[in-house]
This record gives structure tokens, C-alpha cells and sequence, in this order.
């Protein structure tokens, strides 16, 4: 019965399991949060040509 005072793995076990938690955690995060990322039209280019129109629109204000 040598085996079950034997604590070597304990430390890996448990930060194995700490790891697992948290890849679920992030896994849920993702799929709760999925249709924010897929809903969302990324046009950069439009983006930035609307910041840079505002900043000149401003810049010439002052």
C-alpha cells in the first residue's frame, strides 16, 4: 500500500486540471460570445477613411 502515500503526481495533477478550467471557461466564452464576432461587418478601410474625415473636419475647426 506503498502506492497511495505516494503523492509525486499530485502538483501535475492538479495543475492539469486547473488548465482544463480554464480551456473550458475560454471554450464557453467564445461560443456565448460567437455571435458578436460573426455579426460584425470589419470594413477597415472605411473605418479609417471616416476617422481621418472627422480629424480634418476638426483640425480645420480650430
Amino acid at each position: 500500500m506503498i502506492f497511495l502515500k505516494d503523492e509525486k503526481g499530485q502538483g501535475a495533477a492538479e495543475y492539469l486540471l486547473l488548465f482544463a478550467g480554464v480551456i473550458v471557461i475560454a471554450i464557453g466564452t467564445l461560443i456565448i460570445y460567437n455571435s458578436y464576432f460573426t455579426d460584425q461587418a470589419f470594413d477597415t478601410a472605411a473605418d479609417l477613411n471616416s476617422v481621418r474625415t472627422k480629424s480634418s473636419v476638426n483640425n480645420r475647426s480650430l
